[in-house]
């Protein structure tokens, strides 16, 4: 994959994978599923998710690669995006992979989600994460993504 574009901050991150989207061209109804880590990857996808939440999608949170625990990604007014209920179904359109998946001491590897992912031959590849975690833990080439988001949080600044 080679380099398109330099961004910055939050909508550095949100901006193109928004874009990536509205290019697909995705049918009313398409589902765009997430596989993160619970807890510190579900925030980035329920940002991810509000922005796009005009779509007309539906979008899925799935913890870790567990299929039989995803759960619908909603809006809720005044709030945001929050996780809801089992989905009817999983047929991703687009599958997002984020990075907390790929950090060492997560029960994930490269070639499990790779696995899951061949399961939807149609679906668009994208994976999502922060200080090139994809490219140091060698999943880029294991997974075949078609687009790659790769944020940066640095430096972190604590005042006291």
């Amino acid at each position: 994959m080679e380099e398109k574009e330099r961004l910055k901050g939050v909508p550095g991150m949100l901006r193109p994978f928004k874009q990536y989207l509205v290019g697909a061209g995705l049918p009313e109804g398409a589902q765009i599923v997430y596989y993160g880590c619970p807890g510190t990857c579900t925030p980035f996808i329920e940002l991810l998710a509000f922005a796009v939440r005009d779509l007309p999608v539906e979008q899925v949170f799935v913890p870790y690669l567990d299929e039989g625990k995803a759960r619908t990604i909603r809006p809720v007014a005044d709030v945001g995006m929050q996780i809801g209920e089992a989905p009817a179904s999983l047929r991703p359109a687009v599958a997002v992979v984020m990075g907390g998946l790929a950090m060492p001491n997560i029960p994930v590897t490269a070639e499990a989600a790779a696995a899951v992912l061949e399961k939807y031959p149609d679906a668009r590849r994208t994976g999502i994460c922060f200080m090139s975690m994809f490219e140091k833990e060698g999943w880029t080439g294991a997974i075949g993504f078609d687009l790659v988001i790769d944020a940066s949080i640095d430096p972190v600044t604590v005042y006291r």
